[in-house]
């Protein structure tokens, strides 16, 4: 009993046993170096808290299995606070939603002229407005001719020596054939035997008449146009397709598209024609689609909006990845490849040629292989790690140690301009310290200020651009950081720098494509602080278009939902689209 007594109550309590598990942790790591997961510039050999959020350290390395000297490790804890999420690769097929605006057109080759078949002058017109129908055969002028009042004298003339010249009669006929007088009206003249001083215009075509070109009383020549006349029972819907969507469009595909004065409805109709040559002034190409018109409903300069489901126009299966995966260099697309069988989670950075785009996804050509995997969220805090440890990373491929105090440029002295941040980096983590609503309602005055440059871009006046952005700069200087505290603060601080910076290329240029550069430079920094800080009761429309700086892209925000280009102005107004909507209450 004893003995059975001993082995019942000897049993070691769950306190000693975490007590161990803790030592023993403790002891692997205490010759670690330690990190913040939100900061990796901070590198400490003991552990503690963050002294710039105030977040707990986190073992940067603590493995010694041997791995890869080019890859960096991560410890699982550090991995779920910098909230790393990784994707296996895969196959399939390909596929894009291509989003086409353009515009509704008259069928060419139902366009006629309704032109005047003899000289004259207009003594009736039957068709007074434009936009009124006409139908083929019907009277649309009455004219008075000379010519032609000679011409059937001749005829009446020549009646009388028709048994002798029978030629002469007919020569007369033929004449009056030639002036397009009917064998009725022919007829009608011999056996009246009076002269006729006007004649009956008939319509030699149905449709609309889309304009008129004479009034009652014109004298017109022979082949003068009276009137254009489009038939409109059938119609093109031509739209723009941009270089970098040709590669998605081809013929016979299906296009969907709805116009705002139908609301509801959707139309749809196969592409019929894409135009060979690329406008060298918007560098689009147009795509029809011909369409029956019943009813009218669809009415030429209509402006539309259509899609394209279909796939990439190469066959087979490719490879695909998240967007978020890669990041950009701007010469250079990278991802960070997880080695496969490690003991701790570890990544080695990889370059890779990437194809097509598509909505959230790239297809990969050449970099890597099926049943990889790869980060897709987090890949910035790896790439710091990566930074720290002096492996190859993103702006550094050669790896070797780098500068780690806090506020040192980690980006190779770039910075965040438009060629290495087309893609837009995640902004920073709000602060948990709440915004305050005095300090949101500043910024509500800094857009207010900044509406009136953006106008300015779009009407590609350089003085406005410059009169405007001093303007813009001030009300930024009467933003009171000092509503903030902690890590808010901070950021602010450092949004507040590069904003200025780029406000002072727009007001020191002279030429509006430099004044552009830094626009665009202002914006996405802009874009880092409306989402951080946000704003009060205002709705403001983050836009982006595809074609600035030679197909690199740029963005802007707008009030209207409506694209008004500012890196293109008048030449490509509509280029554009809506990525994003900030509706703050």
């Amino acid at each position: 009993g004893l003995f059975l007594g001993w082995l019942f109550f000897h049993q070691p309590n769950n306190s000693e046993i975490k007590e161990n598990t803790a030592l023993h942790e403790h002891s692997e790591d205490e010759n670690g170096i330690w990190t913040c997961a939100m900061h990796p510039q901070i590198k400490m050999d003991n552990p503690g808290q963050c002294p710039i959020c105030g977040m707990d350290l986190i073992p940067l390395q603590n493995s010694n299995s041997e791995i890869d000297e080019l890859a960096i490790e991560m410890s699982e804890s550090a991995m779920k606070l910098a909230e790393v999420q990784t994707y296996v690769v895969s196959t399939g097929n390909a596929s894009k939603e291509v989003l086409l605006y353009g515009k509704i057109q008259a069928d060419e080759r139902l366009l006629q002229s309704q032109t005047a078949h003899v000289p004259g002058r207009i003594e009736q017109l039957f068709i007074n407005v434009t936009g009124e129908s006409v139908k083929k055969g019907q009277i649309i002028a009455k004219i008075y001719s000379p010519e032609i009042v000679t011409a059937q004298k001749e005829l009446l003339e020549s009646i009388s020596l028709e048994d002798k010249y029978p030629s002469v009669v007919e020569a007369a006929r033929e004449k009056l054939r030639n002036w397009k007088l009917t064998d009725q009206q022919i007829s009608e003249i011999e056996t009246s035997g009076k002269v006729t001083t006007t004649f009956d215009i008939y319509a030699n075509t149905s449709g609309i008449v889309t304009a008129r070109k004479v009034n009652e009383g014109d004298y017109v020549s022979k082949g003068a146009v009276l009137f254009d006349v489009a038939d409109l029972s059938k119609v093109w819907a031509v739209f723009d397709a941009y270089e970098s969507d040709l590669q998605w469009i081809k013929m016979g595909q299906k296009v969907e598209f709805t116009t705002q004065a139908i609301p509801g409805r959707v139309f749809s109709g196969n592409i019929s024609f894409i135009d060979p040559v690329i406008d060298p002034a918007t560098r689009i190409a147009r795509v029809r689609v011909e369409l029956g018109n019943p009813g009218f409903n669809l009415k030429p300069e209509m402006f539309i909006n259509g899609i394209v489901k279909t796939g990439n126009t190469s066959s087979g299966q490719q490879l695909t990845i998240p967007q978020s995966a890669v990041l950009w260099t701007g010469t250079r697309s990278v991802v960070y490849v997880k080695i496969p069988d490690s003991e701790m989670p570890a990544f080695k950075l990889r370059e890779i040629t990437l194809g097509a785009s598509m909505k959230d996804n790239f297809i990969v050509l050449d970099g890597l292989q099926e049943g990889e995997e790869i980060v897709t969220n987090g890949a910035f805090s790896v790439d710091a790690a990566a930074q720290l440890a002096g492996k190859p990373s993103m702006m550094n491929p050669e790896g070797g140690k780098v500068n780690t105090m806090p506020g040192m440029d980690m980006s190779g002295g770039k910075g965040e301009t438009m060629e290495n941040m087309d893609k837009q980096e995640t902004p920073k983590k709000e602060s948990s310290t709440t915004i305050p609503m005095e300090f949101k309602m500043q910024l509500n005055e800094v857009v207010k200020q900044y509406l009136p440059m953006k106008n300015a871009f779009v009407a590609t006046d350089s003085k406005q651009v410059s009169a405007t952005a001093k303007t813009l700069k001030s009300q930024l200087g009467k933003v009171d950081m000092g509503l903030l505290s902690g890590q808010a603060h901070l950021d602010w601080m450092d949004y507040l720098s590069k904003l200025n910076t780029a406000i002072e290329k727009m007001i020191i240029a002279k030429d509006i494509e430099i004044q552009r550069e830094g626009f665009a430079d202002f914006n996405l920094v802009f874009y880092k602080v409306i989402k951080e800080y946000g704003l009060m009761g205002e709705t403001v429309y983050y836009q982006y278009c595809p074609m600035a700086f030679g197909n690199k892209g740029a963005y802007w925000f707008s009030e209207k939902k409506e694209v008004e280009n500012p890196y293109f102005g008048e030449a490509m107004m509509k280029c554009g689209e809506t990525r994003e909507t900030f509706e703050f209450n």
